[in-house]
């Protein structure tokens, strides 16, 4: 396994440790949205969110040269 698959492997273990520990339910408010949901599934959505914006960057960088 390469370097940068140990690394992955490693941040996202500690992600899933981290969001495991994270489990209440919680008022998120957005604008003129309100509602509840578990810690866990926002702190992954962020994530996953983060991790598109991350891979669409580039991609978008290249279109315009």
């Amino acid at each position: 396994m390469s370097l940068k698959g140990i690394v992955i492997f490693v941040l996202l273990t500690l992600v899933v440790i981290f969001t495991a520990q994270n489990y209440e339910i919680v008022k998120i408010q957005f604008l003129f949205w309100s509602f509840e949901a578990s810690r866990a599934i926002i702190i992954f959505l962020s994530l996953l969110v983060g991790i598109v914006i991350g891979l669409v960057i580039p991609f978008m960088r290249r279109g315009h040269k």
